[in-house]
């Protein structure tokens, strides 16, 4: 089952998840929100839509942008709507 950890804290685990360009996704219900913040920035990519991104904070330490998800993704990527990925010292295990 995959799990997103960060400073040795589960963010997120999931038996049901979606993978994508390499990227394990994370349904909304999974992440543990208290350890995430909205961010204002965002990034266009050309088939799945905007990226909304999120800080991860864990132990006073906040990982900046280190976590992502499409709210309204474009139809080709309609399986990831509300899924979250990481990176940016976030990692994930399978």
């Amino acid at each position: 089952m995959p799990r997103a950890l960060c400073n040795g804290h589960v963010i997120a685990e999931t038996e049901n998840f979606e993978t994508v360009d390499g990227n394990v996704n994370f349904p909304k219900g999974s992440l543990t929100h208290e350890n995430s913040e909205p961010s204002d920035h965002t990034s266009v990519y050309p088939w799945n839509g905007t990226a909304n991104y999120y800080h991860v904070v864990v132990d006073d330490a906040r990982n900046e942008n280190a976590a992502w998800c499409y709210p309204d993704p474009k139809d080709a990527a309609a399986n990831i709507k509300d899924h979250f990925a990481f990176w940016k010292g976030a990692t994930v295990q399978s």
